[in-house]
């Protein structure tokens, strides 16, 4: 955005300099010093001082323009955002879900409705802990490798006889490149020290296997496979390996409105669509019941900011094309007062809205409409919500409420279109910031040839008055020789003795 900036002097300032340039040259008639600066300033600044004064309001015009339009793009922008989730409908998808006991969470998205559900928790989902034999805890237990497998995934480690004992053993496993997801550490007890893995995962398959590959005995009794068990669901440790199983892995086993699921973490998304149950410990052995219901706290939170940012186009509309008769005069009308670009967008939003506030902007999928939920006008133009009207529309009428702003004929999508226009490249207030600094380019060309003009007028007065000066000058000391030499009206002057 071009900036441009003069300064002018006053038709009363350029009068007087030129009233007392005047007197100088009178002065100077009468053997006084002319003030030829002041003379040609005051000629020069009444020949330029009309066009650079208009030149000035010209460019302060487009400024003040540019940053006006600048100014309600960043609103409509702001409008565009509070929108959006209205228009795709995913204010309307936010849903909440309390169960009637402990230990039970759950969080809802895409896909989530209203219902009720009764969740019986048999068990969560655990993860297998296995403990070895003991050994002295600063022994070395051999070389050779260890496979560490789990889910399906495994990895090897080298174990040097140098650095073989069980926390050297743990440190190499943690640091494993390719763990799958188990961790070790030792824990010392009073018959000596024993290895403890643990599975970072839950479920089933996520059972602790390891494979020694070593000709050393201590080293070969960390072997250990894990098996699970028809019977019970659970992980087990084969009893023919020096390990015992301290926590078994299981599933998440449910009961889901009569219907059985099982889980492998206590995060269970693929059930219920839109809903993932989160379960913990104080959850077992619990029948609940799991209460989906619309966020209507979120849904109205996202219409508010619909309606404070509308409120913010019109305040700052207001502001631009606003009338302050209190002001001087060339100040009291906003800077886009009867600009076209902004009739045009604020007719486009307000029409838009008056369609919706009487009949619903989608009538066929059978809206509702802005003063059914409780959103009306106001004599300035703004619109207020009443929270009562609004928060049981939400809940009661939650279909009819949603199709008003959303969906490709919803009132949101309308207005989103609309500003868009407004704003793409190219669009309205695009070829309106273009128009204004094409003006200021052309303002500051004519601002270049004006001093360049001025520059030169001033160069020619400067001339033509020195040599004016000058000239006075040398008359008044002809007259003074002159006077000396024939005299004046009562003295003779030096000829007067000549025989």
């Amino acid at each position: 955005m071009s900036t441009i900036t003069t300064s002018t002097m006053s038709a009363t300032s350029t009068t007087t300099s030129i009233q007392d340039a005047a007197q100088s040259l009178i002065s100077g008639s009468t053997q006084s010093n002319t003030d030829v600066n002041a003379l040609v300033s005051a000629l020069v600044n009444a020949k330029v001082a009309g066009k650079t004064a208009l030149l000035t309001s010209r460019a302060t015009r487009d400024n003040n323009q540019l940053t006006a339009i600048g100014t309600l793009k960043s609103v409509l922008s702001l409008m565009q955002s509070a929108m959006t989730p209205l228009a795709n409908g995913k204010a309307f998808s936010s849903f909440t879900a309390t169960a009637s006991g402990k230990g039970l969470t759950a969080s809802t998205g895409n896909g989530a409705v209203a219902g009720s559900y009764v969740v019986g928790v048999d068990n969560i989902a655990t993860s297998q802990s296995i403990t070895s034999d003991a050994f002295a805890a600063k022994s070395a237990l051999g070389s050779g490798s260890l496979t560490l497998s789990l889910g399906g995934k495994s990895t090897t480690v080298t174990i040097d006889r140098s650095r073989s004992t069980l926390a050297d053993i743990a440190s190499a496993i943690n640091s494993a490149s390719g763990n799958p997801g188990i961790s070790a550490t030792v824990v010392n007890s009073v018959d000596g020290a024993h290895l403890l893995l643990h599975s970072t995962s839950t479920g089933l398959a996520n059972g602790i296997n390891v494979t020694v590959n070593s000709d050393d005995t201590d080293l070969n009794k960390l072997n250990v496979k894990t098996s699970i068990s028809t019977d019970s669901a659970t992980t087990t440790v084969d009893e023919a390996f020096h390990w015992k199983q301290s926590v078994a892995g299981q599933d998440a086993q449910l009961n889901i409105s009569g219907m059985q699921v099982t889980s492998p973490t206590n995060s269970v998304s693929t059930t219920i669509d839109g809903l993932t149950l989160n379960l913990s410990a104080d959850s077992e052995g619990t029948t609940q019941t799991l209460s989906v219901a619309p966020d209507v706290t979120d849904q109205k939170a996202a219409i508010g900011s619909f309606v404070t940012a509308y409120n913010n186009f019109v305040t700052t509309a207001a502001l631009f094309t606003g009338f302050d008769s209190t002001k001087k005069a060339g100040a009291q009308g906003g800077v886009l007062l009867g600009d076209s670009a902004l009739n045009a967008i604020h007719n486009a939003l307000t029409g838009a809205l008056s369609a919706a506030s009487s009949h619903g902007g989608n009538q066929s999928s059978g809206a509702a409409s802005l003063a059914g939920i409780g959103i009306t006008f106001q004599k300035d133009g703004t619109l207020k919500i009443d929270d009562a009207t609004l928060t049981n529309a939400l809940t009661n009428n939650a279909p009819a409420t949603a199709a008003l702003f959303s969906g490709k004929n919803g009132l949101a999508a309308s207005m989103n279109a609309s500003i868009t226009s407004f704003l793409q490249t190219g669009g309205t207030l695009d070829a309106h910031t273009n128009a204004l600094n094409a003006d200021l380019k052309a303002v500051s060309s004519q601002q270049t040839q004006l001093t360049d003009y001025t520059d030169k007028l001033t160069k020619s007065y400067n001339q033509q008055f020195t040599a004016l000066n000058t000239l006075m000058t040398q008359m008044s000391q002809n007259g003074d020789y002159l006077t000396a030499l024939f005299g004046g009206k009562n003295s003779a002057g030096a000829l007067a003795n000549n025989k």
